[in-house]
C-alpha cells in the first residue's frame, strides 16, 4: 500500500503502508514508480479522488502511472459533469493508462461515457456497501436520543455535502414529526480548516439558530472509528435519504452525506 502525505504533515501509518508520497512532490510520485516495479506488484489499484494528488487537478499521479510496468485499474470517487480543461485531461489520461475503470453509481458510469467518450467496456460499476450493522435497542439511549426519530450525516464536512438543505428542511420536517433530531457527526475536513478554519460549520449552526430549529440539531465536532460511527447507524428497517450536486457522480460515503433515519 502506498499512501498520501499532505504538504508539510506526516500522518501516522500502519505498517501495511509500504511508501509514502509527498503531496507536492512530483519526484516523490516518480519515486514511488520505482518503487512499485522493482517490487514487482501484479496490478495497481489506484483510488482517485480530486483534491487527494498534487499538480493542477492533481495530475501529478499521471506521471507515477506513466513508468509503470503493470496493469492499473482506477476506482473514480468522483466524476463531474462539467469538467474544468485540467479536470478532463486527468479523467482522460487516467482512462487511457488504465485496464479497467470502476465506479460506484450508474450515473458516474453514464458521465464517463458521455462526458469523457469512454468505452463502457472498460466501465465496471461496483455499487458502494456497507457494513453489517447489528442492531443494537439501547444505542439511541446511550447517545442521548432515545424516543426520537435519527436523521444523521456523517463524514469529514466541506461546503459541497449540501448539510445546509438538510437543516433548511428541518423546520417543515418537525411540523410533521416533532421527534426528529439531526445528528451531524464529523470533524470537518482538514483542507476546509487550513483555507477557512470552521466558518463553514458556524454558519450551519448559525442557520440552525435563525430557523429556530437549534434544538434539534446535535454537532459532534470528531472523527470517528468504523466501530463507533456503528453506534450512530440505524437498523436495517431504516429509510435513507442522499443529498448530491447535481453536477456530480459520487460514492454515497464522501463527500455527498448519507443522511440516514432511524425510528
Amino acid at each position: 500500500m502506498l499512501a498520501m502525505n499532505d504538504a508539510g504533515r506526516r500522518h501516522s501509518l500502519p505498517s501495511r503502508v509500504r511508501f509514502e508520497i509527498a503531496q507536492g512532490d512530483l519526484g516523490s510520485y516518480r519515486r514511488a514508480a520505482d518503487f512499485l516495479n522493482v517490487n514487482h506488484v501484479d496490478v495497481l489499484s489506484v483510488q482517485h479522488e480530486y483534491g487527494i494528488f498534487g499538480g493542477k487537478a492533481g495530475a501529478h499521479v499521471i506521471a507515477l502511472l506513466r513508468e509503470l510496468r503493470m496493469p492499473i485499474v482506477t476506482t473514480l470517487h468522483t466524476v463531474l459533469s462539467a469538467p474544468n480543461p485540467g479536470q478532463r485531461a486527468v479523467i482522460d489520461e487516467l482512462a487511457r493508462l488504465s485496464a479497467r475503470l470502476v465506479v460506484m453509481s450508474a450515473s458516474g458510469a453514464d458521465l464517463l461515457r458521455r462526458v469523457h467518450g469512454i468505452s463502457a467496456d472498460q466501465i465496471d460499476l461496483i455499487p458502494h456497501g456497507i457494513p453489517h450493522v447489528p442492531v443494537d435497542a439501547t444505542s439511541k439511549d446511550r447517545l442521548g436520543v432515545d424516543g426520537k426519530t435519527v436523521i444523521l450525516t456523517f463524514g469529514l464536512l466541506s461546503r459541497d455535502k449540501g448539510i445546509e438543505h438538510v437543516i433548511d428542511a428541518l423546520p417543515a420536517i418537525l411540523a410533521v414529526h416533532p421527534d426528529v433530531v439531526y445528528i451531524v457527526l464529523g470533524a470537518t475536513h482538514p483542507h476546509v480548516v487550513e483555507h477557512e478554519g470552521e466558518s463553514y460549520r458556524l454558519m450551519l449552526e448559525a442557520r440552525g439558530e435563525q430557523l429556530g430549529v437549534a434544538a434539534s440539531m446535535v454537532f459532534h465536532n470528531r472523527f470517528v472509528s468504523q466501530d463507533e460511527l456503528t453506534e450512530f447507524l440505524p437498523p436495517p428497517t431504516s429509510t435513507s435519504l442522499r443529498i448530491s450536486s447535481p453536477n456530480k457522480s459520487r460514492r454515497a460515503r464522501w463527500r455527498t452525506p448519507s443522511a440516514l433515519a432511524r425510528r
